[in-house]
């Protein structure tokens, strides 16, 4: 269903002051992972809030039985309404929450931006950089951005999972401090908790990198988070996505920010001499630092892969295509984020399956586009700190307690099935295995892995 668009040019400034109504009324757009969870708890806190899908799979399952939260902080059943229409008549919103997948948003934004009410503003909650495209729909003056630091997931029409504990963070691309991002932080404390920064682009690159190579990394090795960071190669990967981020963010003047406040990407990024290095300190503790957060974040499962599964486009063009395409303006080279972008776009065209294997294939054939080392063997050392798994690679153990451990990095949640994993689809295939951690069982030394284990960090 479409709605005439509102020219941004017209709209009046913002003013909490001219609302109607002290209370504000909210529109979820997106009925998937994070859009279910969210409008689960505002209906249960009792705000003025409207779900809206254009999926009638989902719709029929809420109105039947409610949104059915399971997992961390979960609400259990709430009671509530999902729509797939908004007539003409509807009351304008004073906050509308785009929960799509990025290759919908611009769309989602344009079909309810005449909903919109002129003193609102609408809140981008997917990956990437979509708050400078629901600007030129919105207007920048009704336009934030929230930072999602927790996962969920849709396993079945109208049932969620959130897979971690988390909460947001709010601004504006300009800085700008806003009464409105106070008041909406308010709300969605009761979802977890919410800070108000004054550096949005410094958080969503850093968010940008993490999911760059965690969600991309997971579509092509086709595995959850837990399973693919326990291989090295896998890891070297994700930091070489990471870096080429880092460094288009610095091209571009962005200032970055701590992700929830702990990991920096700064720190994490490769020195030029880490890039070229067998091993060394520094690179075994940003090896253990991916290793806690593979462990604390085990369940997680790229929604990218769960879309391509669903015949949807993947996001990936927002994520790891966004920094290739904006590298190639700067003239910097981003030939892994280039590589990882093609695969994933060769996976959703069903010319590759996702697996390890090809996984470690994209890994053998971009050492020459970096200059990294292959498959050589890193010194000896004693077993990495992850007792109980006897088939992990070993790497040198680090003194890396004060930045690598699982609960330096628990506030933050790579949101492989974050976000991005709100697709407004029936539901994910596997659903008993979206359940079930994915960590206890490795591949046999046999397998690909067999030569991941080999190749220097």
């Amino acid at each position: 269903m479409s709605f005439i668009d509102s020219s941004p040019g017209e709209l009046a400034p913002s003013s909490s002051a001219a609302r109607a109504s002290s209370a504000p009324r909210l529109l979820v757009v997106g009925c998937g992972g994070i859009g279910g969870i969210v409008a689960a708890h505002l209906f249960e806190q009792g705000h003025d809030v409207t779900a809206f899908t254009t999926n009638p799979i989902i719709a029929d399952a809420v109105n039947a039985a409610g949104f059915r939260v399971r997992g961390e902080a979960s609400p259990g059943t709430v009671r509530g309404r999902a729509a797939c229409e908004l007539g003409q008549d509807t009351r304008p919103f004073d906050y509308i929450l785009l929960a799509t997948q990025p290759p919908q948003v611009e769309e989602a934004a344009r079909s309810v931006v005449a909903h919109l009410a002129p003193s609102g503003a609408m809140i981008c909650l997917q990956n990437g950089l979509c708050e400078e495209r629901i600007a030129r729909i919105a207007g920048p003056e009704r336009t934030f951005g929230a930072i999602v630091a927790w996962g969920a997931s849709m396993v079945e029409p109208g049932v969620y999972d959130r897979t971690s504990s988390g909460g947001f963070v709010l601004g504006r691309l300009d800085g700008a401090s806003d009464a409105r991002l106070h008041e909406l932080a308010r709300i969605l404390e009761a979802i977890g908790p919410t800070t108000v920064t004054d550096n949005l682009a410094g958080a969503r690159w850093s968010k940008l990198a993490i999911n760059c190579a965690i969600s991309s990394l997971g579509t092509i090795g086709g595995d959850r988070l837990g399973a693919l960071l326990r291989h090295r190669f896998v890891r070297r990967l994700a930091l070489e996505i990471m870096t080429e981020t880092v460094h288009v963010s610095r091209a571009v003047g962005v200032r970055l920010e701590k992700v929830a406040g702990t990991l920096d990407l700064d720190w994490i990024a490769l020195t030029d001499a880490e890039r070229v290095a067998a091993g060394s300190p520094g690179l075994f503790a940003k090896h253990a630092l991916l290793l806690a957060v593979g462990a604390r974040y085990r369940r997680m499962r790229s929604s990218m892969l769960a879309a391509i599964e669903r015949g949807r486009p993947p996001a990936v063009d927002f994520l790891n295509g966004e920094v290739a395409s904006r590298g190639a303006a700067l003239d910097i080279a981003t030939p892994i984020n280039a590589a990882v972008r093609d695969e994933v776009l060769a996976i959703a065209a069903r010319k590759n399956k996702p697996s390890l294997a090809l996984l470690r294939a994209l890994f053998d054939r971009t050492r020459a586009l970096v200059g990294a080392p292959g498959s050589l063997r890193p010194p000896a050392a004693p077993q990495e700190p992850f007792a109980g798994a006897a088939d992990q690679p070993a790497a040198p153990q680090e003194p890396f307690a004060a930045v690598a451990n699982a609960q330096a990095v628990a506030p933050y949640e790579p949101s492989v099935t974050g976000v991005d994993a709100q697709a407004a689809a029936p539901y994910e295939p596997s659903v008993a295995a979206a359940d079930q951690p994915a960590t206890p069982h490795e591949p046999s030394s046999t397998a690909p892995n067999a030569q991941g284990d080999r190749e220097g960090v």
